[in-house]
């Protein structure tokens, strides 16, 4: 048992340690302390979910299923450059930049809702979270264990990001850093978008 709980940790560490979409969002988020531990508690939810889908069945489905996969290639790629486009409007106008500031924090409903366009709308998520990680997991002595290990690397992760990042936004509270910040939220938006689009069949 605990060595199927130790690889669900490893193996899900190593994967969602990865700099990329919903990593950036959970960081721009926390520096901004908007709703960032609801968000981080999101992500959690869903990476537990889905990695138990994977580990006992959806992750066969879904191998099977070019379709399913093309409509999430393609819906995350929209979303994905529509998200970075914002940012970078932010990013290189100060007007923007303003409209922003002025505009106030959003609702918790409305940032948890993109929390779950940035994760469920990346295909990313589903390659590594359901087919790499859940297809692992179906070979476990102790699937249940494999899945409780790796929605533990995800809890841990996610709220030392938070956290962290939060603890951290009185230093960086200034403009230029924020347009920083935009901007490599931005970049990555954009170059997972390319990936997408770059590795797909069609």
């Amino acid at each position: 048992m605990w060595q199927s709980y130790l690889n669900g940790v490893l193996i899900a560490a190593g994967l969602i340690i990865a700099i990329g979409a919903q990593n950036a969002f959970v960081l721009a988020q926390s520096l901004r302390r908007e709703h960032h531990l609801p968000v981080a508690a999101l992500c959690v939810l869903c990476d537990a979910v889905l990695v138990a889908a994977g580990v006992f069945g959806l992750a066969t489905l879904l191998a099977q299923s070019p379709l399913l996969l093309g409509v999430a290639r393609w819906g995350g790629v929209l979303f994905l450059l529509w998200y970075g486009a914002k940012a970078l409007r932010r990013a290189l106008s100060p007007a923007a930049l303003a409209e922003a500031a002025q505009a106030g924090p959003r609702s918790r409903r409305a940032v948890l809702l993109t929390t779950l366009a940035v994760t469920l709308l990346n295909p990313h998520v589903y390659v590594d979270t359901v087919l790499l990680i859940g297809s692992l997991g179906a070979q476990q002595a102790v699937p249940g264990a494999y899945a409780l290990g790796a929605a533990s690397a995800s809890l841990v992760w996610f709220f030392t990001l938070a956290l962290g990042a939060a603890w951290l936004a009185p230093v960086l509270a200034r403009p230029a850093t924020w347009r920083l910040l935009d901007l490599g939220v931005a970049l990555m938006m954009f170059s997972v978008a390319w990936q997408l689009i770059r590795h797909s069949p069609l």
